[in-house]
């Protein structure tokens, strides 16, 4: 564990960097919280991981069928496997990640310092990560994080030599950072700038100051910097010419439909055949490698050929609904939820987060359905005109 003392007008600030995985680490924060007696305590948190840590059945709560219907169910499954990491490396090193963190907060309550949750909310830097990517970096990014669940081999000593000073969200994601630069962006250097900006700010003139040593070196060169969180907390809309592309690929698709079977009804006939067995199939393909119910399965096969001609719809979202109303989640789900993720039998079998499996593949089932679908309506167009 580092320590640097840095003075900033009239504040004193103890950054202490620690080691996520270190037991180490959270009898030290404890330690130097007990010597320093300071004024406010600022951990490496967001209000909603805070709840989560406070809140330990707060999973109970969740509806996971108003969590489709708002369209938050990628996010909630990313947040579920950065759970399952998580919970994985608690199992191989016997402490909770973050437990350094934990202990932050029961020092600053026993003193009666301020605490301050200095870092950003996780659903914004997921969801500016996620506004970045185009339809098919999305696509990849999703599959990636979902074949992510089976990774369930044990680090290795220089994996773990890397964790003790990396960033947890980062290192969660490691394995998907070359193909996607923007994450190091998103998930370091923005959080740096958000976390020095709030430590600085924080009340009293005595401050101590907890994050993981990945971002030691961030925080300190940007601490007599000043920042608008504001900007960094912005989740920009889709622009305008974003969404006009997208109900343009549609229309696009269906002129050429409409077009053909002017020409020949017979192979118009067949192109719309085309489009919804492509379409229909891969949707529904998805959804039966995530087992979902029968019924989901034919749910994602007819929603699939009419959403991807509308880009406010997805199948993946009514095969969701559909087996979340077959197996709604139970209590007894809920309360298994933390040991079920640390296992990929957990996580495929837990009704809460199998429903979540079943929205992602039926919905990347058809995204390559729409896109080869597409491709052969534009095909045989063409084929039709010259013929």
């Amino acid at each position: 564990m580092s320590i640097e003392k840095i003075i900033y007008r009239d504040k004193e600030i103890l950054l202490v960097g620690t080691a996520h995985v270190s037991r180490q680490s959270a009898d030290e924060v404890s330690e130097i919280i007990e010597l320093e007696q300071p004024d406010t305590v600022c951990v490496e948190l967001c209000a909603s991981r805070y709840r989560s840590i406070m809140d330990r059945d707060g999973w109970q709560k969740t509806d996971i069928i108003k969590v489709i219907r708002e369209h938050k169910s990628s996010l909630l499954l990313v947040n579920l496997i950065l759970s399952s990491f998580q919970g994985r490396l608690a199992k191989q090193f016997g402490i909770r990640p973050g437990q350094e963190m934990i202990q932050g907060i029961l020092s600053a309550h026993a003193i009666g310092a301020d605490l301050v949750l200095a870092d950003r909310e996780i659903q914004i830097t997921f969801q500016r990560l996620w506004h970045g990517l185009g339809i098919w970096d999305k696509t990849k990014l999703l599959f990636m994080i979902i074949l992510s669940i089976f990774n369930d081999e044990e680090l290795s000593e220089a994996e773990i030599e890397k964790l003790k000073s990396a960033d947890m969200l980062a290192m969660a994601l490691n394995d998907m950072s070359e193909g996607f630069p923007q994450l190091k962006n998103i998930l370091i250097d923005e959080r740096d700038i958000y976390l020095a900006q709030k430590i600085k700010n924080a009340p009293g003139n005595k401050i101590v100051a907890i994050v993981g040593a990945g971002h030691m070196t961030g925080v300190m060169d940007r601490i007599t910097d000043e920042y608008d969180l504001s900007s960094l907390e912005y989740v920009p809309s889709k622009s305008k010419k974003t969404r006009i592309l997208s109900w343009i690929i549609p229309l696009f698709i269906i002129i050429m439909i409409v077009s053909t079977f002017t020409i020949d009804s017979s192979i118009g006939r067949g192109q719309i055949l085309s489009w919804i067995l492509w379409n229909g199939t891969l949707s529904a393909l998805g959804a039966l490698i995530a087992f979902a119910h029968p019924i989901s399965i034919l749910v994602a096969f007819l929603a699939a050929p009419f959403t991807s001609l509308n880009p406010l719809l997805a199948a993946g979202w009514f095969a969701g609904l559909c087996e979340a109303y077959i197996k709604k989640p139970n209590v007894a789900d809920f309360e298994s939820l933390p040991e079920d993720l640390v296992s990929i039998r957990g996580f495929w079998t837990n009704k809460f987060t199998h429903i979540l499996i079943v929205v992602a593949l039926a919905n990347i089932g058809s995204t390559a359905g729409t896109v080869i679908g597409g491709t052969e309506v534009v095909k045989t167009f063409i084929n039709t005109l010259l013929n």
